[in-house]
């Protein structure tokens, strides 16, 4: 009996390879659809106490001490500069609404509604991005800015902390009723390629609601 040609060996391997890999990304996508459909019941935030922070520009900024500090050593709110820690203005209405998190203006004590007014003024797509960063942190993911990545946010993997991995998906917030020509769509699959990142498009209907849809990028 004649023996296969080595290159042969190395076809049926690269073949079985695929295959596996290819399972492995099915089941994985199964699985996200999975999360993303089921009932949210929001991640608690096992912080006692309540911060306080500053407004300004766009961000917030408390001192990196107390409940600030164990908001990030514990979830990784708000980013370390030094002596401080600043949160993007989705993580401030966060905490805010969690009953973690006072945010003061000209040393007055800014409501809920305020401090939405303010956020839209610095960042006309505030509603729809924070609609979805919401939904995203009460399932258990650690959200983050990507401007850096050309994205609005990027997200990690459950159980896992900015600085020991990297972000799994980069994510795009946009409205039901907005449109997006197919050259904008191609950009959005060019950034998370290039970046090894999954691209999550993160789709928010007139009720709030948040459907996910992943895409990735195949040559033929």
């Amino acid at each position: 009996m004649s023996k296969k040609p080595d290159i042969m060996n190395r076809i049926e391997e690269a073949v079985e390879d695929f295959e596996d890999n290819a399972g492995k990304a099915l089941n994985e996508a199964k699985q996200i659809f999975e999360d993303m459909k089921a009932p949210i019941k929001p991640e608690p935030i096992d912080v006692e106490g309540k911060a306080q922070a500053i407004l300004s520009g766009q961000g917030v900024i408390a001192d990196n001490k107390d409940v600030a500090r164990a908001l990030y050593d514990r979830s990784r709110f708000g980013s370390l500069n030094e002596d401080k820690i600043t949160y993007s203005l989705h993580e401030g209405l966060y905490l805010m609404e969690k009953g973690k998190l006072e945010i003061l203006e000209n040393k007055k004590k800014l409501s809920a509604s305020a401090y939405i007014l303010k956020a839209e003024k610095a960042e006309p797509k505030f509603r729809i991005r924070f609609l979805v960063f919401k939904d995203m942190r009460n399932r258990g993911y650690i959200v983050k800015t990507a401007l850096k990545f050309g994205a609005d946010f990027r997200v990690y993997d459950r159980g896992v902390k900015p600085g020991e991995d990297h972000a799994k998906w980069i994510v795009y917030p946009v409205h039901e009723g907005e449109s997006l020509t197919w050259y904008e769509f191609s950009a959005k699959n060019r950034v998370a390629h290039s970046t090894r990142k999954r691209l999550l498009l993160a789709i928010v209907d007139d009720e709030g609601s948040v459907t996910y849809y992943e895409c990735k990028w195949t040559r033929p």
